[in-house]
């Protein structure tokens, strides 16, 4: 009984339940939205994953994504052409070059970032007190990292 509850067990199942409901809902709206904007899943992953580092070199973005470094240039070359990120070359060596996410990119995922948190918001107020707390215990402790 590590977060207060009787039954840790039921209440991960019922946050497991939230989430993927959620992340229905969330993924529904937010395909809506990329369409809109012409922007694939994976695009928009590497402009969130953006929005938190201040610049990347394109070996880093291959590396986050997942993708070779020809597949990463393709990511950012259409993010570039659409005004959400641009590229310049380091300081120290003009070879190397840096991406960084634009102020265009910034609002993309910050507004869609914020529809994630109404619809969070939303479904929380439509849950029973007792269960939200037990669902925001058992977040913290899932996303506790183990000490060694």
């Amino acid at each position: 009984m590590t977060n207060g509850t009787k039954n840790p067990a039921k209440d991960h199942a019922k946050l497991a339940d939230f989430i993927l409901f959620s992340q229905r809902e969330f993924l529904l709206n937010l395909s809506r939205e990329l369409n809109r904007d012409n922007i694939s899943f994976a695009q928009f992953f590497l402009l969130g994953y953006l929005a938190t580092s201040k610049e990347l070199t394109m070996t880093d973005i291959a590396r986050k994504m997942g993708h070779s470094t020809a597949a990463a240039t393709g990511l950012v070359d259409r993010l570039e052409k659409l005004g959400y990120m641009e590229r310049t070359h380091a300081v120290d060596d003009r070879r190397k070059v840096l991406v960084r996410i634009t102020s265009r990119g910034i609002e993309l995922v910050s507004r869609l970032r914020d529809e994630l948190q109404n619809q969070i918001a939303d479904a929380m107020s439509e849950t029973a007190s007792e269960d939200a707390a037990s669902f925001m215990t058992s977040y913290r402790e899932l996303n506790t990292p183990v000490a060694r």
